[in-house]
C-alpha cells in the first residue's frame, strides 16, 4: 500500500498488512463440540463476576441445562423416545413440586393470619367437644388444635387473658407464662406441638394430645385456685 505524500516520516516505518495476511494471522476458527463447550462454559462460569448469582438462578440454570441436554438427545440417536420420557417426568415433578410448595404457603399464611382460635367463634366447652370427637376418631393432629383453641379460649373467657385477634401459639404461651409461671413451660410445650402439627405437617400422637389435654385440665384447676383466693 502506498502512502500519500503528505504522510509523515515515521508513518512509513508501521507495518501494513493486507486485510487477507490479518485474517491469516488469527488463525482458523474455533470448532469446539459440546462437551469442549461445556467445559468453556463451566471455566467462565468461575470468574467472580458470577459468583454472586442468587441461588434461585443457580437451579434454574442448571435445570435448564439438564433439560437442554435431554433435548439434544431426543432429538438425535435411537435413545430419543427415552429422553422424551425422561423430560416428561421432569417436568411433571418439577410442576407438582411447584404446587405442593404454593398449597403449603397459602395454608401456613392463612394459619398465621387467623391466629390459635381460627376464624370461628367457639366456646372453651365447644372447642374440648370438638377435640374429644376427633380424638376418638383417631385424628391427633387436629384433636392438638381444637385442644389448645379450647386452652386459650378459656384463658380469654376467665378473664386471664385479653382476647387478641390473631394470636399465634407461641404469643398464647408467653402471655398466658407470665399471669401463670408456674405453668409457663408446659405452654410452651403446647405451643411447639401445635407449631409442629399445624406448620411441620408433623404427626399427631395420642400421647401428643394427652399432654395438651392434662395441661388444660391443669389450667382450669389453677383458675379455680386463684379464684377462689381471690
Amino acid at each position: 500500500m502506498t502512502l500519500p505524500a503528505s504522510a509523515p516520516a515515521w508513518a512509513a516505518r508501521l507495518p501494513v498488512y493486507a486485510p487477507a495476511t490479518a485474517l491469516a494471522a488469527l488463525g482458523p476458527p474455533l470448532d469446539l463440540g459440546r462437551d469442549e463447550a461445556r467445559d468453556e462454559a463451566a471455566r467462565e462460569l468461575l470468574r467472580s463476576g458470577y459468583q454472586q448469582e442468587p441461588l434461585a438462578d443457580r437451579v434454574w440454570r442448571h435445570i435448564s441445562q439438564f433439560i437442554g441436554d435431554l433435548l439434544d438427545g431426543a432429538s438425535g440417536g435411537p435413545g430419543g423416545g427415552l429422553a422424551l420420557v425422561v423430560i416428561v417426568t421432569v417436568l411433571v415433578l418439577l410442576a407438582l413440586l411447584l404446587l405442593w410448595s404454593l398449597r403449603r404457603m397459602s395454608r401456613s399464611r392463612r394459619v398465621v393470619e387467623e391466629g390459635v382460635l381460627g376464624g370461628g367463634v367457639r366456646t372453651a366447652a365447644e372447642h374440648r367437644a370438638e377435640a374429644e370427637r376427633l380424638a376418638a376418631a383417631g385424628n391427633w393432629a387436629e384433636a392438638i388444635r381444637e385442644r389448645l383453641r379450647a386452652i386459650a379460649r378459656d384463658l380469654e373467657e376467665r378473664a386471664i387473658l385479653s382476647p387478641v385477634p390473631g394470636r399465634t401459639a407461641a404469643e398464647l404461651a408467653a402471655d398466658a407464662g407470665r399471669a401463670l409461671p408456674e405453668h409457663a413451660s408446659g405452654l410452651a410445650a403446647a405451643a411447639r406441638l401445635f407449631d409442629d402439627v399445624t406448620y411441620g405437617e408433623a404427626r399427631g400422637t395420642p400421647a401428643g394430645y394427652v399432654s395438651v389435654a392434662g395441661l388444660d385440665k391443669r389450667l382450669a384447676a389453677a383458675r379455680t385456685r386463684l379464684g377462689a383466693g381471690a
